[in-house]
């Protein structure tokens, strides 16, 4: 029989669950700490020294973690990738995949979570391993490393030719700092290696403030656009649906993948519970689905069947208002390049902790360490191309479709008590099936596309000339 302190205790956690972080022990002692409850002591001591955050600062947090995973330049993209998704699909098919795909990133978030409580896991890593034991873990280990460090190539690569096109307009072609390559290096050192040091992902909630105000201007900005830009439409531009949405569904998907934040997230609220995370959830995906709607439907509409996956693209580099865009999109970039970072570095601390081959409290030199790797690699990928768009879209079907749909049903149909066939669990079901379909029909669209690697900048296009806009659109 157990007194009636313990009995209170069990109730205490059993309604209020344990914060769902990053933590550093060995899998089966976390685990046995979880299952017998002396996970409240350890989350008191790992969280003693941390800065938290309230409901506002961790839905800016998860809305701009939403938004800069897919914010990288050409195919799947979050922002200026929504366009190229809804002229995939056809644009009432794209606006209806854009909504349905928010809802189940919204649900997927919630069940994450609730799965993790249910196992008495603290991380997505212990969560897998849990369920499916090392395959499970191993697996979600590689896609949760590689996802967020292709989003960093990918922020190299936009950051060095937005910046690369301004300095152009600016100073010439022959320009030192027109050079991408050099605005990559410089930009890196000088502020995404000192921004990628923080530890602890409340301490970015300012710049993820900044990185949604500007998301505002650039919004702004493409809705003036829209008035001013004519390009003709042809008849295909007005399809209500495409043979090609099933792209249009990894983009997306793509898009809101944020769950390999969501425990780092989770973890920086300053009460950690589902009552919360559920408030946090709600807020960020109805905000990032707000900017994508915007920005897609606009985007959309201006250049219609000669819309790119990078919509900045499309516009000429000698259009001043836009080259404005372009920094702030830049900028936009830089402040979600540590998040990805943050991510990288705990998957690696945790994988090396796990196994004993280090000591489980982390020195200065080895975060230092492993921020230079991961930055480095990051930055050694992007000098080698240009453009990464059969790169981004199998990240998209074989990273982002398992983070937002397949694991987290996986894990919570696991979890949740009474049949597999029950109710509750009807929908992780549908999700999981859903899932599957949308990695096997991706991977098969990728083989039938023979223009799914292609990549084009704003001057390629008959209408841009050195003196802007020209032929089928006319300027303020």
């Amino acid at each position: 029989m157990m007194d009636s302190h313990e009995a209170n205790e069990k109730t205490r956690i059993a309604d209020d669950p344990p914060y769902h972080g990053t933590i550093t022990n060995s899998g089966d002692q976390d685990a046995a700490a979880a299952s017998s409850g002396d996970v409240a002591k350890l989350i008191e001591d790992d969280r003693a020294d941390q800065d938290t955050s309230g409901i506002t600062g961790g839905s800016v947090n998860l809305a701009n973690s939403i938004l800069g995973s897919g914010i990288i330049a050409h195919f799947p993209s979050a922002y200026f990738g929504a366009p190229y998704a809804f002229k995939q699909a056809g644009l009432p098919l794209g606006i209806l995949l854009l909504f349905m795909i928010a809802g189940i990133t919204d649900y997927s978030l919630n069940i994450l979570m609730k799965a993790a409580e249910l196992s008495g896991s603290a991380s997505y890593q212990d969560l897998l391993q849990a369920s499916y034991g090392l395959p499970g873990y191993y697996f979600l280990t590689c896609i949760q490393f590689a996802y967020p460090l292709v989003a960093m190539i990918g922020y190299h690569i936009i950051i060095g030719d937005t910046i690369s096109q301004v300095c152009e307009r600016i100073f010439g072609v022959n320009h030192v700092l027109a050079n991408r390559y050099f605005s990559i290096s410089v930009i890196t050192l000088i502020i995404l290696l000192p921004l990628s040091l923080y530890k602890n992902a409340s301490k970015l909630v300012k710049i993820a403030f900044l990185s949604m105000v500007l998301l505002i201007l650039l919004c702004v900005v493409i809705l003036i656009r829209l008035g001013t830009i004519r390009i003709d439409s042809l008849e295909g531009d007005w399809r209500f649906a495409k043979l090609t949405a099933v792209e249009s569904v990894s983009i997306l998907t793509f898009a809101f993948v944020c769950h390999h934040n969501a425990f780092l997230i989770f973890a920086s609220l300053e009460t950690p519970n589902h009552s919360t995370w559920k408030k946090v959830t709600h807020y960020a995906v109805a905000m990032a689905t707000l900017f994508v709607l915007i920005v897609g439907v606009v985007g959309y509409v201006t250049f219609k069947h000669y819309t790119q996956g990078d919509l900045l693209q499309n516009y000429c580099y000698t259009d001043d208002l836009v080259n404005i865009a372009r920094i702030a999109f830049a900028i936009t970039i830089m402040c979600t390049y540590p998040l990805e970072c943050l991510v990288c570095r705990e998957v690696v601390e945790n994988f090396i902790v796990r196994h004993g081959w280090v000591n489980p409290e982390q020195t200065l030199e080895r975060h230092l360490i492993n921020t230079l790797i991961i930055v480095g690699i990051a930055l050694g990928v992007s000098m080698s191309t240009e453009c990464l768009g059969l790169v981004l879209i199998l990240n998209g079907v074989l990273g982002a479709v398992p983070l937002i749909m397949v694991l987290p049903a996986a894990s919570y149909i696991r979890w949740e008590g009474g049949n597999w066939y029950g109710w509750k669990k009807l929908p992780a079901i549908c999700l999981l099936f859903a899932g599957i379909l949308a990695m096997i029909s991706g991977i098969v669209t990728i083989f039938l596309d023979d223009k799914v690697a292609e990549c084009s900048t704003g001057q390629a296009f008959d209408y841009c000339n050195e003196t802007g806009y020209i032929i089928t659109t006319e300027q303020l």
